[in-house]
C-alpha cells in the first residue's frame, strides 16, 4: 500500500467519529504489552498470606487476589499474554486461511474444493462449541486452546479470500497477467492479493478482540490457561469463588477484556469506513 494511501487511511480513521478513542485505547494495551515494567514494579507472582484478598490501595490500585498476589501486576501482564495469544491466533488464522483461500479461488482443483468443504463443515459449527471440544480433546492448556481458536478460524478467512479471488479472476487486469504468460502464483501474489486485502485487514482487525474474548472463555471454562499463568480469562474464572467479598478480583480483568474487544470493533468499522469504496472510503 503506497505511503499516501496509508496516510489518508489514517487521516480518515481519526477524523471518524470513535475512531481517535479506539486507536487511544490499543496504543495503551500496546504499551502495556511492549512494556509492562513501565506501568507495574510488582513480582505477579509473589506471594504475600498477610494482604490476602486485600481491597484496592495506592500499593495495590487492582487489590490483591487470595494468595496475596498484586492483582494489577497480574493484569498487567495477563494482558500482555492475552492480547500475544489473540494476534498469535488472528495472524496464523489468516495466514493459512487467506493460502487456501486464494488457491481455491484461483486453482479450482480438487485439492482446493476438499480444502473449502472442510472449511464449510468447521463453519458449521458454533465457534465457542466446536473450539470446546477441540481444547477438551486436546487437554487444558494455552498452546491447546491456541490450537483450537485457530482451527476454527482460518476458514472463516479462507471463504472470504475465495469470495474476492473469485471477483477479482475475471477482470481485465487478471486477463491480461495471464495472456503475457505469468504463472499463477506471480499473479496471484502481485495482481489479485493487493486488490483483495481491504475487507481482510477489516475482518483481522475487528478478529483480534474476538480471539482474545473466545481464548478468554475458554480459560473461564478452565480449558484455558492454568493456574498460576496470569491470562485474563483465567483471572476472572479465579475471582468469580470471591466476587461478592472481593469484588476487584474477576472486575478489572473483565473491564480489560472488554475494553480490548471494543476498542478492536472501534478500529474495524472505522477502517471499514475509511476503505471501502461502497462507503465513498478508498
Amino acid at each position: 500500500m503506497p505511503e499516501r494511501t496509508w496516510s489518508r487511511t489514517a487521516r480518515r480513521v481519526a477524523g471518524s467519529g470513535l475512531g481517535p478513542l479506539a486507536g487511544s485505547i490499543l496504543l495503551v494495551l500496546a504499551l502495556v504489552c511492549l512494556l509492562p515494567q513501565l506501568f507495574t514494579r510488582q513480582d505477579p507472582y509473589r506471594i504475600n498470606a498477610d494482604l490476602r484478598l486485600a481491597p484496592p490501595t495506592l500499593a495495590h490500585p487492582f487489590g490483591t487476589d487470595e494468595l496475596g498476589r498484586d492483582v494489577f501486576s497480574r493484569v498487567v501482564f495477563g494482558t500482555r499474554l492475552s492480547l500475544g495469544v489473540a494476534l498469535l491466533v488472528v495472524a496464523s488464522s489468516g495466514l493459512v486461511g487467506t493460502a487456501v483461500g486464494l488457491a481455491a479461488g484461483y486453482g479450482r482443483g480438487r485439492l482446493s474444493e476438499l480444502g473449502m468443504r472442510l472449511a464449510d463443515v468447521c463453519i458449521a459449527f458454533p465457534a465457542l462449541i466446536m473450539a470446546m471440544g477441540i481444547a477438551a480433546f486436546l487437554g487444558p492448556g494455552l498452546v491447546n486452546s491456541m490450537l483450537a481458536v485457530m482451527v476454527i478460524w482460518w476458514p472463516q478467512y479462507a471463504r472470504l479470500a475465495r469470495g474476492q479471488v473469485l471477483a477479482e479472476r475475471v477482470k481485465p487486469y487478471v486477463e491480461a497477467a495471464r495472456a503475457t504468460g505469468l504463472s499463477a502464483p506471480r499473479i496471484l501474489w502481485r495482481h489479485i492479493l493487493p486488490n483483495s486485502w481491504v475487507p481482510l485487514l477489516i475482518k483481522a482487525t475487528m478478529d483480534l478482540g474476538l480471539a482474545l474474548l473466545l481464548t478468554a472463555s475458554l480459560s473461564f471454562l478452565g480449558l484455558g490457561a492454568r493456574p498460576p499463568t496470569p491470562e485474563l480469562g483465567a483471572l476472572v474464572t479465579q475471582g468469580r469463588e470471591h466476587l461478592l467479598s472481593a469484588w476487584w478480583y474477576s472486575t478489572f480483568p473483565g473491564l480489560v477484556i472488554f475494553l480490548a474487544v471494543f476498542a478492536c470493533n472501534l478500529l474495524g468499522d472505522s477502517l471499514r469506513d475509511a476503505l471501502d469504496p461502497a462507503l465513498g472510503g478508498n
